[in-house]
């Protein structure tokens, strides 16, 4: 049997090729496709955003001297500092423990989810829960592989259990502000969200600045922790776009929040169901 007559026992085969070969160039994409394109998106995002945590982590761990010399430079200076205003350490106590604590950031973000749960937001609530969740475990995770002792200072005038790298203060704060600023920013009237805006950017870097000035961190135990913080929400937030992408729901900034829809009567759609409601106007 020839060549010529074995390619025509299979005639279906070229235009299955040339279909198959038009398809990543038509304009026409199926669901696959699409899952396709936003988990390659997703993953690249993760991968950018979590760069910077890596680079720090690396320096920590080589012990690289411009970094030990910022460290204890800044941990020395702050340390003088404290011991001369007792009344100052009060008031950093105060903010680090009860008014940018841990607790107080959890309970803060439990609230929201619980009454994300009663306005019938599971999704948002469940992307929000996550996040919490996800950024104390990885950081958990994170300070028991570095292993990276605290400072150790002639007369602290604070102390902390546990190992130093990243800060869980840091972390927690970040997590915690960014999954209350993303879910309530949609109902802050547009005037006062540059506010709202200022409001979690200085808890965040509050909680830091106070970790340093109290002598339990170094400064890149803040900076590790923020960056870790910071990719742990864009990976959750990627997740959630993709959901609101598989919904027919446009893609947000993070000037409109996660879900501007959450003004709406019914702000998600049912289980497996397109969007086909709009927010009320504000």
């Amino acid at each position: 049997m020839t060549e010529r007559s074995e390619r025509s026992d299979r005639p279906g085969l070229r235009p299955r090729a040339r279909r198959l070969l038009a398809r990543p160039v038509s304009g026409r994409t199926g669901p696959d496709a699409r899952f396709g394109t936003r988990l390659l998106a997703t993953s690249a995002a993760t991968a950018l955003a979590a760069v910077p945590f890596s680079l720090a982590l690396v320096l920590v761990e080589s012990r690289w001297p411009p970094l030990r010399r910022l460290d204890q430079g800044a941990a020395e200076w702050l340390h003088r500092t404290a011991l001369d205003h007792p009344a100052w350490v009060r008031m950093l106590e105060f903010l680090t423990h009860v008014a940018w604590g841990p607790l107080t950031m959890r309970l803060l973000v439990a609230a929201v989810v619980v009454w994300l749960l009663w306005q019938r937001a599971i999704r948002l609530a469940a992307w929000a829960s996550v996040t919490a969740v996800a950024g104390g475990l990885v950081g958990l995770l994170a300070k028991n592989a570095v292993e990276r002792a605290r400072p150790h200072l002639p007369d602290p005038v604070s102390q902390a259990p546990g190992f130093s790298f990243p800060s869980g203060h840091a972390m927690t704060a970040t997590t915690s502000c960014a999954v209350l600023l993303l879910v309530l920013l949609p109902l802050v009237p547009r005037g006062w969200r540059p506010a709202a805006w200022a409001l979690a950017v200085s808890a965040v870097l509050g909680v830091g600045g106070t970790r340093v000035a109290l002598g339990v961190h170094w400064v890149s135990d803040v900076v590790g922790g923020w960056l870790l913080g910071l990719a742990v929400v864009t990976a959750t937030t990627l997740a959630f776009e993709a959901w609101r992408g598989d919904v027919g729901r446009p893609l947000t900034t993070p000037a409109q929040g996660l879900e501007p829809e959450l003004v709406a009567a019914h702000p998600e759609p049912p289980a497996g169901g397109r969007d086909v409601g709009r927010p009320r106007s504000r």
